[in-house]
């Protein structure tokens, strides 16, 4: 097959959260088939370049979409293209890369990874006689009334009734355009038919790289809680701020010489002012190699409230033998069995009690990491997860 991927952030070997899966779907597919890549990316270096490169028949790069100005924004009300929301990622530029690239190359199938640059497949005429794949990481429509349930009347809250507008009908409008939609996982898929009935559907699960994510034996120092992401994301934002200042200083009053971790790239104000504040919080930015990271945590915490889709960050701590302490949502897709393979918590009592728990026993934190790790080699290797995919493929281009 001719395989051409468009997605929303640029996804080289390096890359943490939602992006590494498409990383990983672009180097195992390019084994057997011809693989294409069209993504927005801003400054990428030569490495990160070369890292992808060598797997992509054709590979382009778009500058992202500039922020919109308050003009733009009220406009996108009455008469955009697309919902304010989508419009975020709207660029001519993608249009027309995209349309070069399927001029110059007859493609069986194309995939966008993340609904938001699924807008490109719908009704574009450049795309007659290709089949058209929409992965949705996460539903938006529901994402931002999620946003809206738990933030309120506050900025974020407001900011996500604003981007609910036009939101659903589109979004929706968008998938029963496709030839198939791929969700993360069977309550993903669940969540979709609720809401329009009959859409083609295939779950394809996130996956973890089980060799380079394993238990090392080299933790020392204070106790360590760790949370991971890409805090431009709202989700992690909010879980990082909501862990920190709720969470964290009911643990400290038990374990004073603790620390929090919050890694991951563009870590935003409101969290660098939590980390002034406290010098027990480090907040890393963006880094090389999470594991190291991993390796120095006594326990990993995915506190996430709102949002939805895999969270493939969890599967690294479990892969790599740190014990997991999720909110429900947070372990969405993976079959928690709370006090066997994690801990699921809710309330910041909850999540401070559960990450406690985990620092001061050592036998359940083992026992946890132990069938959690398990349970990760046996149903979650990227190969599994990209053998499922290629087999949907497959069967979409064969109809």
């Amino acid at each position: 097959m001719r395989i051409l991927f468009i997605v929303k952030e640029f996804p080289h070997s390096r890359v943490i959260g939602g992006p590494i899966i498409i990383y990983n779907r672009v180097k195992y597919l390019s084994q057997r088939h011809e693989v294409s890549l069209v993504a927005f990316a801003a400054d990428p270096t030569r490495e990160q370049i070369s890292s992808v490169a060598g797997y992509c028949r054709d590979l382009r790069l778009v500058p992202p979409p500039p922020d919109r100005s308050g003009f733009q924004k009220a406009k996108d009300l009455i008469s955009s293209p697309a919902p304010p929301y989508f419009m975020l990622c709207y660029s001519k530029e993608m249009y027309e890369k995209l349309g070069e690239m399927v001029r110059a190359l007859p493609y069986d199938v194309a995939i966008s990874e993340y609904s938001m640059v699924a807008q490109y497949l719908y009704c574009n005429p450049d795309l007659a006689g290709i089949k058209r794949v929409m992965s949705v990481h996460e539903c938006y429509w529901l994402s931002r009334r999620k946003a809206f349930k738990v933030n309120g009347l506050n900025r974020e809250g407001l900011l996500a009734l604003y981007h609910l507008h036009g939101l659903k009908r589109f979004e929706f409008d968008m998938y029963a355009d496709a030839d198939k939609v791929l969700t993360l996982t069977p309550e993903g898929k669940d969540e979709l038919l609720a809401i329009r009935p009959g859409l083609d559907i295939s779950v394809v699960p996130h996956g973890v790289d089980v060799d380079s994510f394993h238990p090392v034996e080299i933790k020392g120092g204070p106790p360590t809680v760790m949370f991971l992401g890409n805090y431009p994301h709202d989700p992690n934002r909010d879980a990082a701020v909501f862990f920190g200042s709720r969470v964290w200083p009911i643990i400290k009053r038990k374990a004073p010489d603790a620390r929090f971790l919050a890694v991951g790239r563009g870590p935003t104000a409101d969290m660098l002012q939590m980390a002034e504040d406290d010098p027990s919080i480090e907040i890393t930015g963006e880094v090389d190699d999470v594991r190291p990271y991993l390796h120095k945590s006594d326990v990993f915490v995915c506190p996430v409230r709102m949002g939805g889709g895999f969270r493939g960050k969890v599967l690294e701590a479990m892969a790599g033998g740190v014990p997991v302490v999720s909110t429900a949502l947070g372990a969405e897709g993976i079959p928690a069995r709370p006090g066997e393979n994690m801990l699921l918590a809710e309330s910041p009592d909850e999540l401070a009690g559960a990450t406690l728990s985990l620092l001061e026993d050592k036998d359940l934190a083992k026992r946890i990491a132990t069938n959690a790790r398990e349970l990760v080699v046996d149903r979650y290797s990227w190969q599994k997860g990209v053998e499922i995919l290629e087999g949907v493929l497959e069967e979409v281009v064969g109809r």
